[in-house]
C-alpha cells in the first residue's frame, strides 16, 4: 500500500484523505484565522473533498460545538437537519447544525457505510470535528467507494452487476422509544416524525416503505428498493450503499444478515461474496486518530465512514450538509 507523508493511503489514487494543516507554523491555532481561511478557501476544500474523498482539517483552533458550527458555516452549505432525517442512530442536538455522531456504546463498532444510504434522502456531505478524544481507541475508519468498486469490479464482478443492476433492500426494527444503547437505537416516532401509527403509516407510504407493526409496538419496516452502485457523472463509480454496515452489524446478535438486507428482488445476497467486499474495504480503509480541534469533511457520494471501539470518554461532533 502506497500512502502519504501524513500516513494516508494512495491506492494509485488522489491520496487519501487530503489533509490540510491551518496553522503549519504556529503551535497555537487561531479560530479566527481558520475562520477566515475556510471562508476564502471554502470552495476549494470542497472541491478537493469530492476529488480526494475527504479533507482533514488540523489546528483548527476549535475546541467546542460551538467553534464547529461557526467553522461549518464558512462553507456556505446548506443544512440536512438531523430530526428531519431517516436516520437510525440516535444523536443529540448541540446547536442548529451540530449533533452528537452516535450515542451507541463505546463497546459497538459501527461498521463502514455511506450516511443514510439505507433510506431514500441521504446527506451529500458530512463534517466531524474532535472535541474530546477517547482515551484509547474511537478512530474514525474512512473507506473510498471509487476504489472499493473497482476492486470488487476486478475480483467479483458478478457481484458487482448484481448490486447494481437489482438494488438492495434493508429491513429494521425500529423501538417506540429512542434506545441510546444501540448504534441503531432511533426509534420510529421519531425517525417517521411520527406521534401516532397512523402518521407513522402516511409518511412511510410517502417514501415507499412496507412495515409490520409488533406485539411490543416496535415497527420492523423494508425500504423500497434502493442504489447499490451509482454513477457519479464524472466517470466514477461508487459502492453506494449500506451493505457492509447492514450484514454486519445491524440485526441484533444471533440474528441472520439476510433479515437486514437482501437484493432488490428480494433474492438473498452471497455471503462469500459480502465477507470479501468487506475484507476489500477494511484494506483500503484509512482510520482518522482523533486529536481536540480536528476536524474532517466528507463527501458522502464518494466515502464511507464509520466508529471503531473506544475506552474512556469521546466526544466527536458532526454536522450534515443537505
Amino acid at each position: 500500500m502506497d500512502s502519504g507523508s501524513n500516513g494516508q493511503s494512495c491506492h494509485d489514487q488522489p491520496v487519501f484523505p487530503y489533509v490540510c494543516d491551518l496553522a503549519p507554523d504556529s503551535s497555537h491555532a487561531s479560530l479566527a484565522d481558520s475562520l477566515r481561511q475556510l471562508t476564502g478557501e471554502r470552495q476549494t476544500y470542497t472541491e478537493q473533498a469530492r476529488r480526494h474523498g475527504a479533507v482533514l482539517f488540523r489546528n483548527t483552533g476549535g475546541r467546542t460545538a460551538k467553534d464547529f458550527d461557526a467553522m461549518v458555516r464558512c462553507f456556505g452549505l446548506p443544512n440536512f437537519p438531523y430530526e428531519k432525517s431517516l436516520s437510525n442512530a440516535v444523536r443529540v442536538e448541540k446547536t442548529e447544525r451540530v449533533f452528537t455522531a452516535n450515542e451507541a456504546p463505546s463497546d459497538v463498532r459501527i461498521y463502514l457505510h455511506h450516511e443514510m444510504a439505507q433510506t431514500p434522502v441521504f446527506p451529500s456531505k458530512l463534517f466531524f470535528f474532535c472535541e474530546q478524544p477517547a482515551e484509547s481507541g474511537g478512530a474514525t475508519p474512512i473507506c473510498r467507494s471509487d476504489c472499493l468498486v473497482a476492486r470488487l469490479e476486478h475480483e467479483l464482478p458478478s457481484f458487482v452487476e448484481a448490486c447494481a443492476g437489482k438494488g438492495l433492500r434493508y429491513t429494521h426494527t425500529m423501538p417506540a422509544d429512542d434506545d441510546p444503547g444501540s448504534g441503531m437505537g432511533r426509534s420510529w416516532r421519531s425517525t417517521f416524525r411520527a406521534d401516532s401509527r397512523a402518521g407513522c403509516e402516511v409518511r412511510m407510504a410517502e417514501l415507499g416503505y412496507s412495515a409490520v407493526w409488533n406485539s411490543d409496538g416496535s415497527l420492523t419496516a423494508t425500504t423500497p428498493v434502493l442504489s447499490g452502485v451509482k454513477n457519479l457523472g464524472d466517470g466514477r463509480r461508487v459502492f453506494f450503499n449500506q451493505l457492509i454496515a447492514a450484514y454486519s452489524g445491524f440485526g441484533p446478535a444471533g440474528e441472520s444478515p439476510d433479515d437486514s438486507i437482501t437484493f432488490g428482488d428480494g433474492g438473498k445476497l452471497p455471503a462469500d461474496m459480502v465477507w470479501k467486499a468487506c475484507q476489500i474495504a477494511e484494506e483500503l480503509t484509512f482510520d482518522i486518530q482523533w486529536q481536540t480541534g480536528e476536524m474532517a469533511i466528507v463527501d458522502n457520494h464518494i466515502t464511507m465512514h464509520g466508529r471503531r471501539t473506544f475506552s474512556g470518554v469521546r466526544k466527536i461532533l458532526a454536522s450534515l450538509i443537505a
